[in-house]
This record gives structure tokens, sequence and C-alpha cells, in this order.
């Protein structure tokens, strides 16, 4: 358990390293070309000149239950028809790494072939991925690289993706959105300040106040020096929290903009989310305690002992190493949250959470006469852990929905979702009631103020939910719209509030030549599978009257989803190269219209609007996330105006 916590916060960075890996930063650099053998059959051929100092591991062999060198397409259309053939400068020996298994190595020029066979249209240019692992008497290194080898006889790449005619800087039209209307920072801010102050109350942080406050207050012989030492320490515990948002900053420029997007609807990421959730809300309930390795905290405390400012660093360094099994779920349920939305949300959001930390440690060394006043360590701790427990559980459940969602499993259908949100509800009253005892739970012997309302908080809760299981008007829970998955996501054959849903076409091509036919302006709808604010419009703001008869009459709306995780025809598969200058692997369905919306419309959020002509110019801004429909009428309003005047 210990293992899959702790290497929690460093998923999302290890994520973006393998997006960004290329050949330029790889140890080994490759040449691949193709040569053709046969109708639909190449051999492809790898060849390196070694690297100084280390040795590749030859194909066809097993080392811990895992392949040495692999090569994978992202088409199931193509083949391998029999492993690789190498040749070149290799040994073997017995490795120490592998319990002496021997192993055959190459050093040196090497060169591997690979035959392969292709059902249907050849691509001009294939993408694949080559796997491989090298080594010395030290260490034992993976490996991965892209390649997009030119195939004889192939069919030339049909996928456009800048369109040069579509300036969203200069539109017919003024109206719409200068820039993106998701959560703004401030509101990210605030999120994490109230996260911070949840953590406060848990039984890692809340003792720690007094304690703390009084051994700067006490140990120093200037009060002066000692408030100033303790406000220093409030400092630091803040400046920590926004020191792990860094590398996110770092990386930032030097991977696609799309990425913190593909973290957010990544099906892997998405069901370890859910894991780690689990683990976070059985730690909360007692079964055991999240910790990071002892080392890490001896080593903080051995440095903290100095009353300089550098031990007054390690010491608000202790207190977040040993407070890790209570701050660790809320900072990383608040990170996992906004990931999508970039590097600055994300240091919001941690400077927020040390802020709220931190602030009462320099307060009450400021004001010791007011430690009097706070209420004292106890059982109600444990209470607030638990009811985190219960949290956490209805946020697994959400990532869970996501992978769902975007692989269209069907496994977590709106009612399958609703279900498990109004059994944790329930769950959560009967512990409050002390009908449910945990590890550590006390026994009750009354119902204190603060227990009722919490009791008939979530009680509150289910009792709303209960209707979203039904297949009946009621079900449509607009307070917690785009939380589940969408209304038509159904265990119901014949879902009721869905039959009247407004269904986009999904075919961009398509929607521009009904639109030529129609004489209609296009309503482009930038979506995504796991998108909470698209489930929010389409439930709250489509449904809207007008919004609606404004959609189906006087536009072509086509629905473009991001995080589409089906492949695009081999033919349409390609390497393109952003306007940035990246070059930037278009595999899959969500690849293409990603790439289109940055490309063209210059953002990354969903939702995001726009309304264009048939022949593709862009007649006015964008429109994000617009929880108001008349704002949004007022926007569609103008692009049909718009669309008419330039028609004229």
């Amino acid at each position: 358990m210990r293992v899959i916590v702790t290497r929690f916060f460093c998923c999302l960075v290890i994520f973006i390293s393998i997006t960004s890996f290329s050949q330029d930063s790889a140890i080994y650099k490759w040449n691949c070309k193709s040569q053709r053998t046969g109708e639909g059959k190449y051999e492809l051929i790898f060849s390196t000149n070694g690297a100084t100092g280390w040795q590749l591991y030859a194909p066809g062999q097993e080392l811990g239950g895992v392949k040495t060198v692999e090569l994978k397409f992202s088409d199931s259309s193509i083949t391998i028809e029999k492993d690789f053939s190498a040749t070149g400068e290799s040994k073997s020996f017995a490795s120490s790494f592998f319990d002496n298994t021997t192993v055959k190595v190459y050093e040196g020029l090497t060169e591997w072939k690979i035959p392969i066979s292709i059902n249907g249209k050849v691509p001009a240019k294939l993408q694949c991925k080559l796997s491989y692992f090298y080594g010395n008497n030290e260490a034992y290194n993976p490996e991965s690289i892209d390649f997009n080898v030119e195939m004889e006889g192939g069919v030339e790449t049909t996928t456009i993706i800048r369109i040069p005619s579509i300036d969203i800087k200069n539109p017919t039209s003024s109206c719409g959105d200068d820039g993106t209307a998701n959560k703004s920072i401030l509101t990210i801010f605030l999120l994490g300040l109230a996260g911070g102050l949840i953590a406060l109350l848990t039984p890692c942080v809340f003792p720690m106040i007094p304690v703390t406050v009084s051994y700067f207050t006490n140990k120093s012989h200037n009060k002066k020096r000692g408030k100033t030492n303790a406000i220093l320490y409030g400092l630091f515990i803040f400046l920590i929290y926004v020191l792990i948002t860094i590398p996110f900053h770092l990386a930032n420029g030097t991977i696609s903009p799309e990425i913190f997007n593909n973290i957010s609807t990544n099906i892997w990421l998405n069901l370890l989310f859910f894991v780690v959730f689990v683990v976070f809300a059985i730690s909360f309930f007692g079964f055991f305690e999240i910790g990071l390795p002892s080392s890490f905290a001896n080593k903080a405390h051995s440095k903290s002992g100095h009353g300089n400012i550098g031990g007054i660093f390690f010491m608000a360094g202790t207190l977040a190493i040993v407070s890790f099994s209570c701050t660790g779920p809320i900072l990383g349920t608040l990170l996992v949250g906004v990931a999508d939305q970039g590097a600055w949300p994300l240091t919001a959001g941690a400077a927020g959470f040390g802020i709220a930390l931190g602030f009462p440690f320099a307060l009450f060394a400021m004001f010791p006469n007011w430690l009097k006043s706070l209420p004292k360590s106890g059982g109600w701790m444990t209470n607030v852990k638990v009811v985190l427990g219960f949290i956490e559980l209805a946020l697994a459940v959400k990532f869970l929905s996501n992978a769902d969602l975007v692989k269209q499993w069907g496994i977590v259908k709106r009612e399958i979702f609703i279900g498990l949100w109004v059994i944790i509800s329930f769950l959560t009253v009967l512990y409050l009631l002390g009908k449910i005892k945990f590890p550590h739970s006390g026994p009750i012997k009354k119902l204190s103020f603060a227990r009722i309302f919490f009791i008939f908080f979530f009680a509150a809760i289910g009792i709303y939910l209960v209707p979203g299981l039904t297949n009946s008007k009621s079900a449509n829970l607009t307070l917690i719209s785009g939380f589940p998955p969408p209304l038509c996501y159904s265990v119901y054959k014949y879902p009721v509030n869905c039959a009247e849903k407004y269904e986009p076409i999904k075919d961009y091509n398509r929607a521009l030549e009904r639109a030529k036919n129609e004489n209609k302006p296009v309503l482009i709808d930038f979506t995504g599978w796991a998108c909470v604010n698209c489930r929010r419009m389409e439930e709250k703001v489509w449904t809207n009257t007008i919004v609606d008869s404004l959609m189906r009459n006087e536009f072509v709306v086509v629905s473009l989803y991001v995080d589409e995780r089906r492949s695009l025809p081999l033919t349409e598969q390609t390497i393109y190269k952003t306007s940035s200058g990246q070059e930037k692997s278009i595999i899959t369905v969500g690849d293409k219209w990603a790439t289109f919306q940055t490309e063209n419309f210059g953002a990354t959020s969903q939702p995001q609007y726009a309304i264009i002509s048939a022949d593709q110019i862009a007649l006015t801004k964008t429109k994000y996330y617009t929880p108001d429909a008349d704002k949004f009428i007022e926007w569609l309003e103008c692009g049909i105006e718009t669309y008419k005047k330039n028609k004229k």
C-alpha cells in the first residue's frame, strides 16, 4: 500500500516525462527504414551505432518476466510475422541482475530486422514504438522511441489539421470570450484554502499547533525572535507546498499544450487514481496509516534541531512529511481535480492549501494566549477522518467513471454511479449515528450539534440522489449536473430524459457539407467524455427552450470529442508539426480534434464553442463554459446575425 501511495504524487510527472520523451533525449540514436517484400508486406530495419559505456539487450529474451525488445503499433491491422533477427557484435554472460541468468547483449553497431504485414491500405508513413533495455554492470534501464517510417507505395495522409481561413484572432464579429472560462485561479486558490482548513482539523496536524507554537515562543530567550521564527515556520510550510508544483512548470514549456487535459482523461491514470483514492479511504477509516518512508522523516527531523533559518525550514518539512497520512489524500484530491488546467492552477491550489496550514502557526505565535481557546484534541478528529474517507470513496467512483466513459465500457452507467453515491451517503449517516464502527472509533455518548448537522446533511444528499435511480423526469439531478455520466449513458433501454435531448453530428466534414446544403453556420462543440462542465452545459443550458430551438433550427451543430480513444484509419494517422514547432503523433480521433482545437482556436480546455461558416471563416470569438443560458443565447444570436450579414 505504501508503495502505491508514495508514488501517487510522482505519477503525473512521470506521465508527462513519458509523453514528452523523444529520441533527442535517448541514450541510443536509431535509424529506421522499411523495405517492401510483397503486397502489404514489409521489413522494418532498425540500426544504431551503439552508445559508449552501455550494452543493448538482444531481442528474443525475457528477463524478469518482461521482453527485452518489443515493437508496438497503433493499429490492429498491422501484424508482426515473426520476431526480430539481429546482427552485430554480441556477447553472452551471466547477469547478476537476473540471478546469474545468461543474457545476450550487443555493443557497437547493431541492426535489427522484423517482418510485418498490413491488412488494408498502406500509409505513406507508418508510426511505431520501439521499446528495449540497455545497461551495464551497475544499471538496467528501459527506453522507448517513436518512429515515423516511410513506406514504399503507401497512400498519402488525408488528415488536415490547420485551416488557414480560420483566423480566430480576427473574427468577423467580436462577440464571445477573450479567454478560457474554466475555474478561475482565485476559485482554485480558495478551494486549496478550504482543503487546507479541513486538513487542519485532522489528528495529524491539529495537535501540532500548540506544541509547535509553544516550542518557538518558550525556547527562545528573545520573545520577539521566537515569534519571528514561528512566522517563518508558517511561511516555510506555505513555500513547501508551492515547491511541489515546480516540476509541472518546468515540463510545461517542453510538451504538448494538451498534456494537462490528457492527464485528466488518460484511462490508466484515472484507473490508478481510482485505486489510490480507495486506498486513501481505507486509510482514513483507520485500517492502516499511510506514510512516507521513515528515512525522509528522520533526515528532515535531524536537520530541524538547529535554530537557524535552515533548521526552521526542515522543521516545516518534517511537519509536511509526518502529516502526509492526513494531508496527502486531501491535497491529492485537489491537485488531480485541476490537473487538466495547467501548471498555474496547480500552484494556486497548492498555495491556498499551504497558507491554510501555515497561517495558524504564525497567528498563534503572534497571539499565544489564543491557544487556550482551541478545542481539545480528541475523538472528533477521528470522525473527521472517517467522513473524509467516505468522500474519497465517492471521488474514486468519479475516476472509475471517467475511464469508463472514455472507453465506453458500459460498466459505470449513470444509475450505477448515482447508486454508489447513495450507498456512500447513507453509510456516512450510519457511521455518524454510531451504527458502523471502524478502528479507533470511540463510543458516542451524545449527539452533538455538529454531528446532528452532518447526519442531516448526508441524509439529505442520499435522499436527493435516490430519484436519479429511476427512469423518470425527476432523475435529472440538476444540482450535481455534470458529475454523473450523461443522461443517455443509462442502464435503461429508453431513458426518459434522453428522448428529447438534441444530438449533434460527430463528423466535422459532414457538418460542413450539411451547412452548405442548408445554408446555415456551423456551431462547433469541443467536448470530452470525461468533461464535467460539458455535461453541465448539455444538461442545464442546452435544454433551455430558446437554446434548443436555435441549435436545432439555426445551426448545424458538430461535437468533437478531444478524449475519443478510437484509432483513426491507418492512412489518417500522421506526425503533425504544430505552429510552435513541436511534432505530435495523431493516432486517435481525440488526438486529431484536440490538435485541431489548439491550432485553430487557441485553447485546450473544454467546453469551447465556435461559430464558423460553411467555408470555414470564424464568425465570432469562441465561447467557453457559460452556465448562464441568457448569455449563451446572446452569443448564439450574435453568430446568426453575423452569418446573415456576411452572406449578404
